[in-house]
Order: structure tokens, then C-alpha cells, then sequence
């Protein structure tokens, strides 16, 4: 059971969290700046989530340039998150959500209490720090990476 996912309208709750090199990054750091793409995945190395996280890479200047950035969220260690990053060529940061554990996946409402994992929920986020589009799937569903280009335009 997890609790009530954020919805469009609400203001984002800002978080600290270690990307895949150990650097501290806030959803904070934005405002003003950038939209932000925010993506929770279960976890590194299992096969939905590699191939989601893949083929944002491969369209990697629709989520992260000038205007937006992309940030992904997984319950895993940063040492984990630096080998897979390497491992997969990812160049956008892998954020750890890995202690206090779950700690931001909650804030969002895509903890899963039962799996010990966050859900695969996406939250785009204007430059304001307001949710204006967001889609959470169960753990099996991969997302259809086509609805954030359409909501990233209408922004």
C-alpha cells in the first residue's frame, strides 16, 4: 500500500539527494532555472527499468538541455547507481533515494511498502516548482516516454 501520489497543481516537495557520484543535488537547485523531468524507477539493473532509463539516454537532448533536466530516482546504494550509470552509458544523474530509505519516494506518494521499492511514477515540475504533468504505472509497466515530450511542450 502506498500513499497518495502528488497531483498536477501541487507545489513539488523539495528534496537533498546523492546522485551516482556522490554529489548532493535539490530539486530546489531549479527553480527558476529549468523544468524538471523528475523519474522514480524500482531499481538498477532489472530489465524495465534498464530499458526505460536506456532510451531516455538515447533521446537524452529532449529531457535535458537549456529548459529542462532530467533526474531519475531509484531506492538504490550510490555505489550501485555509479556502476550502472558507467555500466549503461546514462549522462544524466541517478539519484539515490537510499537512506533514510525511500524517504523522498514517500514524499511523492510512489513508495511501495511491500516491495521496499519506489513505483514507476514521473513528475514533470515547472520552473515555478508546480506539478503540471505526472503518470505513475505499477512495477511490470513501462512508461510511454512520447506523453512526457507532449507534456514537456505544452509547459
Amino acid at each position: 500500500m502506498r500513499e497518495m501520489a502528488i497531483v498536477v497543481g501541487d507545489k513539488a516537495p523539495d528534496f537533498e539527494l546523492k546522485d551516482n557520484h556522490g554529489r548532493a543535488v535539490r530539486l530546489s537547485d531549479f527553480r527558476g532555472e529549468k523544468a524538471v523531468v523528475l523519474l522514480f524507477y524500482p531499481f538498477a539493473f532489472t530489465g524495465v527499468c534498464t530499458g526505460e532509463l536506456c532510451e531516455l539516454r538515447d533521446q537524452l537532448p529532449r529531457f535535458q538541455n537549456d529548459d529542462v533536466q532530467l533526474l531519475a530516482v531509484s531506492n538504490d546504494s550510490v555505489p550501485t547507481l555509479r556502476v550502472f550509470g558507467e555500466q549503461e552509458g546514462l549522462e544524466y544523474p541517478l539519484l539515490s533515494d537510499f537512506w533514510p530509505h525511500g524517504e523522498t519516494s514517500r514524499a511523492y506518494g510512489v513508495f511501495d511498502e511491500a516491495k521496499g521499492c519506489a513505483v514507476r511514477g514521473t513528475f514533470i515540475i515547472d520552473k515555478d516548482g508546480i506539478v503540471r504533468w505526472t503518470v505513475v504505472n505499477g512495477l511490470p509497466d513501462a512508461r510511454d516516454l512520447n506523453e512526457y515530450i507532449k507534456a514537456l511542450d505544452s509547459l
